[in-house]
């Protein structure tokens, strides 16, 4: 995956979460993401051995805001493949919500 490429598809997609609610998105380049015996990151999503791993979040006010947010993006004509194409495999993409445990 083509870092520059990467960034310029996150920083458009990052104001489209942003105008629907979001509060903050993070995007990190994997830098040390070992792979692992039994399970990883890179056996999680089939890395090939010329790309690395991605890993971000998104925060939202609450769940309710999110499950709106995240319909009015999929919604949104800027977020669509045919203007922001996403430059990788969307298909290995892993996502889920999750409450805070704890922030310190």
């Amino acid at each position: 995956m083509n870092r520059d490429a990467y960034r310029k598809h996150v920083e458009k997609a990052a104001a489209v979460f942003k105008e629907h609610g979001a509060l903050k998105m993070v995007e990190c380049w994997g830098d040390y993401v070992p792979d692992g015996k039994l399970t990883s990151f890179p056996i999680a999503v089939k890395k090939k051995d010329d790309e690395t791993v991605v890993f971000s979040w998104i925060v939202w006010p609450s769940k309710q805001a999110r499950d709106e947010g995240f319909k009015k993006v999929m919604a949104d004509p800027r977020a669509q493949p045919d203007v922001n194409p996403m430059p990788f495999d969307g298909k290995r993409l892993i996502f889920g919500g999750f409450k805070v445990l704890l922030e310190v």
